[in-house]
Order: C-alpha cells, then structure tokens, then sequence
C-alpha cells in the first residue's frame, strides 16, 4: 500500500492574501504534494493550508513553507486572536493510508531538526513526537506564547528541543515552531449571538473542553473541576471580523466526542446562560462521515430512509455550517 500523510501547517498570517499565496507556493512547488485547502482567518490572523502526498514529499513540501514562512513573517509586529508561536506556529503531521502514528512521528522529530539546523528556528515536538512526556499537550509547548519565548530559551527547562541557548535574529523574528504527529481532528467554531460577551465563550470553554476549568470554593481552595466532553480543547475568544464571541475547539478523538455531540453541548451551556449558538464554523476540512454521522443524528429514528445527500444537507441545517459564509460541501469534505 502507498504511504500517505496530510500535513496541516498553521500560519500566522491570515490578512495578507500576498504571503498566504507564496507560501502555499511554496508547498506546492516542491512537487508531489496536493493542497487540498486554504482556510485564512483575518481576526485570528492565522491560516491553515491542508495537504497530502508521500512522507519525502510532504516532509520537504513542509520545510519549504517554514521557510518562506520565516522570510515573510515578523513575529515581532504580528498580532492576532489565535495563540501563537511562531511564524509557522504548529506543524502537524497526519496518517492517511499504509504508515503507522509512530513513523509519521520520527518524520516530524526529522523535520523538526532539519529546521532548526538549517533555518535556525527553534522547534518544539509535541503529541505523538513529543521528547519529553508533558510536551505531548500543544498548549505546554505554546504556554506563554511568542512573547514568553525569549526566557523560555534561556531556561534549559523550558528551552525548545532543537534551540540555540540565547534569544537569536531569527528566533526573535520567526518564533519557535511546534512540529508534531497526531491523528486527524476536527478545528471548528461554535459563534454565539452577537449580544454575548467574550467572558461567557470562556466560561462556556471551560464547561466543555476535557481539562475542564478552575475554581474557588467558599473556603478559598482552588480545585479543577473536569469538562463534559473528552478529546476536546476549547478557549473562548471575540473575533471582531464578524463582531461575534466563539467558542473555539479542536475535537482530537471524533470516536468519543463526535461533531453534532459537541454541537449539543456548547448550544445547552449556552442555554443555561440565556444566549444562542447561531452556527458552525468548520476551520480546514472534515471527514464526511462526521456530517453524515449528524445528519442522522438529528433526523432520528427515520435517518435509514435518506440517501446520504440528504444527510450531509441535514448536517449543515442543523449545524448552521453557512451561518458566516456559503459553506461548500465539495471543497470542505474529506
């Protein structure tokens, strides 16, 4: 069987259409890859660029647009809503046929070396390439953001896997990059009705996310109180682009929690708070049996008499996926 990943690098420039075109030029020009998708996000200013192809092929497809990445991107004049690191922030590797989580892995540990020899920007390795137990979790690695990064590196604590020991040039403008493997999972937004205020998307974050959040008790004793939904990060934030709150979540095990599940659930915090989820943002691409997976959700017990069409047009309904843009079920669908 052909070995195949997905690799989903997230950018930290999602306004300027210039830079996005080079770097997915970038990819792509290495050759042997596809681009599947291209999801820029203004008020984050991030983007996510989805693409596939061998592991020598992605593996230099990736490195080409860390690269250029770097050259088009300070960090130090780079601001948005997202959390971030670095100019290419989060570098993911994914399996999708004939390889194994451990290899794609290695080739990350691979990458993440590669760029900090030849580029000089320092790298994490997280979840499943992870060097060290408690750099499994994405936000150990990004804790402090960008700005944390400089006494970050000279902390051998904290230091990157791959980093020099002082705060260099490039380290100052590209950041640190956070190389990883994982499985696929879902990247999706849940807006709140206009009215709302970004202290109740955290609020409504913290109920749901599997970490849960933490709280006071009469006697003064902070304890963490654990979420509703496992497999789940979430972080509330106000995303002035569409001048909404949104509870912003990535869905890493879709077995347990699937996408109408946690759909339900921010929309009964939500409730139980007096405001109204008006819809789903879907961030990159999903599989499609998640969206046929709730199209007979919400149809209920009459879903064995629909075609699967009719499912996926059920899924966007009631999901509300074109609640801010025309949502294409071509282009967004795995």
């Amino acid at each position: 069987m052909e070995k195949i990943i997905e690799c989903v690098p997230n950018f930290s420039e999602g306004r300027d259409m210039r830079v996005i075109d080079r770097i997915a030029g970038a990819i792509s020009g290495a050759g042997g890859v596809k681009i599947l998708d291209i999801d820029p996000g203004e008020a984050a200013n991030r983007t996510v660029i989805t693409f596939t192809g061998s592991p020598e092929a992605v593996a230099e497809a990736a490195f080409r647009g860390v690269r250029t990445a770097a050259e088009l991107i300070d960090m130090r004049v780079q601001h948005g809503t997202h959390p971030r690191m670095g100019a290419t922030d989060v570098l993911p590797f994914v399996p999708v046929s004939g390889i194994t989580l451990e290899e794609c892995a290695e080739l990350a540990r691979k990458v993440a070396l590669r760029i900090f020899s030849e580029l000089g920007i320092p790298c994490y390795c997280y979840e499943a390439a992870a060097l060290r137990p408690e750099r499994k979790r994405l936000e150990v690695c990004r804790h402090g953001e960008y700005e944390a990064l400089r006494d970050k590196m000279a902390d051998p604590a904290l230091r990157p896997d791959f980093s020099p020991e002082t705060f260099t040039e490039m380290a100052a403008r590209a950041g640190a990059t956070i190389v990883g493997a994982r499985n696929f999972l879902i990247a999706v937004n849940f807006n709140l009705e206009k009215s709302c205020p970004v202290s109740i998307a955290s609020e409504i974050a913290g109920d749901i996310r599997e970490s849960g959040r933490t709280v006071t008790d009469a006697d003064g004793v902070r304890r963490r109180v654990p979420g509703k939904l496992k497999g789940c990060k979430a972080i509330g934030w106000y995303i002035a682009e569409y001048g909404i709150s949104q509870v912003s979540m990535n869905i890493t095990d879709m077995e347990t929690t699937p996408l109408h599940k946690a759909f339900s659930e921010v929309c009964l915090a939500a409730r139980a708070r007096g405001v109204k989820v008006t819809g789903t943002e879907i961030i990159g691409l999903v599989p499609r049996k998640c969206l046929t997976d709730a199209g007979q959700f919400f149809i209920g017990r009459n879903s064995g008499r629909y075609d699967e069409e009719s499912l996926l047009e059920e899924a966007v309904r009631c999901l509300k996926l074109d609640d801010l843009r025309p949502f294409d079920l071509k282009s967004k669908l795995i």
